[in-house]
């Protein structure tokens, strides 16, 4: 909004020019977001408060998590809130990039809201099977596929890291490619909030990373020094992906231990399908395994222990699984987990960002 409202005024006052820059639009887009989550979260913690609305702990979980039964939950209605915000405000509202990002957070935020929805009505932890679940994503996919890939007819080619010029089109089987790194994006952020704090950071260090990536992919000379594909929409996903990391940054100052409130499926499915989707739109999906390298690991673990567990009629791999509880059975504290899962996670998206210039 402002771009369109301020920055044409730069014809009569050049200040107004500063509203054309990306780096500008950023950098505000991620104070806006931060400042509407940290004004507003108190206010919804307070309703859920008073609703009460509180989180419903797994039983089959560690035993020490059940003291967090009842603490508020759905924050990540207020960071779907202070983004869209903010992105109406800083974005670019012809870039048709900007409304698929947007379609991606909130569709998969209302599915996680029915999920949401479901556990506090039934008093327990279930919520939408897991059959629902994943029909519901599919849909999403499906429409994100059309639009992206038939109405702006999309290359369906992968970028690879570490290598200059080499690239896959897998033509029609892109919707499957599209499928797994949508879908696995958003349940993968979903397992890995489990303690607290423990997604927000990893997300925010994403968000970062792809940042960068839609900012260079964006840029014509950028690309072609960087050997990358140029994507002439991909600059304003710069500023919703910070715009996405100054959210989620919001939302910590609440949710760090011992958490005040926790995201639910609303804000963790949703976040998870924003980036997947964002990694789509400028070429870098591989990436998204590296810069969100936790989430990866924690959604393996998860794969690993029922397989295994399938398998061998019974016995574990992990002492439970997604991966941090197995950490805290091992007698981890969960602070401790929580801090060392972040060191990981900006090692492992400086390493993400490392591979613009190893080709």
């Amino acid at each position: 909004m402002f771009y369109h409202l301020l920055y044409p005024l730069s014809e009569w006052i050049s200040f107004f020019n500063i509203f054309k820059y990306i780096t500008f639009r950023m950098i505000y887009g991620s104070l806006t977001a931060f400042l509407l989550v940290f004004f507003l979260m108190p206010l919804f913690i307070r309703f859920m408060q008073i609703k009460q609305f509180g989180q419903v702990i797994r039983e089959e979980g560690p035993m020490h998590h059940q003291r967090k039964k009842g603490t508020p939950t759905m924050g990540g209605v207020i960071i779907l809130l202070a983004v869209t915000v903010s992105v109406l405000l800083w974005c670019n509202l012809t870039n048709p990039f900007v409304w698929l990002s947007l379609f991606a957070l909130l569709s998969f935020g209302f599915v996680g809201f029915l999920d949401d929805y479901l556990k506090l009505r039934r008093g327990k932890n279930l919520g939408l099977r897991a059959r629902e679940k994943l029909f519901f994503q599919l849909i999403i996919v499906v429409i994100f596929y059309v639009c992206l890939f038939q109405a702006f007819n999309f290359s369906s080619t992968l970028n690879l890291p570490f290598f200059k010029k080499v690239m896959l089109d897998l033509g029609i089987f892109y919707l499957v490619f599209s499928a797994i790194v949508l879908m696995g994006s958003s349940n993968a952020v979903n397992l890995t909030d489990g303690l607290d704090g423990l997604a927000a950071v990893p997300v925010a260090v994403v968000a970062g990373v792809y940042t960068v990536l839609a900012y260079v992919s964006g840029h014509i000379k950028f690309a072609q020094y960087l050997f990358i594909p140029y994507i002439p929409y991909a600059g304003e996903l710069a500023i919703f992906c910070a715009i996405l990391g100054g959210a989620v940054l919001g939302f910590l100052w609440y949710n760090s231990y011992p958490a005040e409130i926790f995201m639910g499926d609303v804000g963790s499915l949703s976040l998870g399908g924003a980036l997947g989707a964002v990694s789509i739109m400028v070429k870098q999906e591989f990436l998204l395994v590296l810069a969100g390298a936790i989430f990866v690991l924690e959604a393996l673990s998860v794969i690993l222990q029922v397989g295994y567990f399938k398998m061998t009629g019974g016995k574990r791999i992990f002492k439970m699984a997604p991966l941090h509880h197995h950490f805290e059975l091992l007698g981890w504290k969960e602070n401790k987990v929580v801090v060392r899962f972040w060191i990981i996670s900006v090692l492992c998206g400086l390493l993400a960002l490392s591979t613009l210039k190893i080709r």
